[in-house]
């Protein structure tokens, strides 16, 4: 996963949001986590991909273009991309905090998942 942020702080003096980018890589799979006091709204902009949430990861829904995905404060997720094509997502959350708690251990891939953003 490759996130690039577009409105922070720093790029657009924001104070109370952030917004960016991520592409989602064929067969890739965040671990499970959750973003602590922040509510989080992604847009998928092309591709598809797969949202899993609740303290079990027991509830899932496919996404396409065009789908809105609200993720409430303190609620374990994992982003999922099952498809042979990278799927673009753009993400806004109400804070310039990068709050980030994983909730299980992770192998290399989803760490490399959950881990940088990088400035658009």
């Amino acid at each position: 996963m490759q996130r690039v942020a577009a409105v922070s702080r720093e790029l657009a003096g924001s104070q109370g949001i952030w917004a960016g980018v991520t592409v989602v890589d064929p067969h890739m799979a965040s671990g499970k986590h959750h973003h602590g006091e922040l509510e989080t709204v992604i847009y998928v902009v092309s591709g598809h991909g797969r949202i899993r949430w609740g303290d079990n990861l027991e509830f899932q829904e496919d996404v396409n273009p065009g789908d809105f995905i609200y993720v409430p404060p303190f609620v374990p997720h994992q982003e999922i991309n099952p498809a042979n094509e990278p799927s673009q997502w753009v993400i806004v959350r109400n804070s310039q905090d990068p709050i980030v708690v994983n909730l299980e251990p992770l192998d290399s891939k989803q760490q490399k998942a959950n881990d940088a953003t990088h400035k658009f």
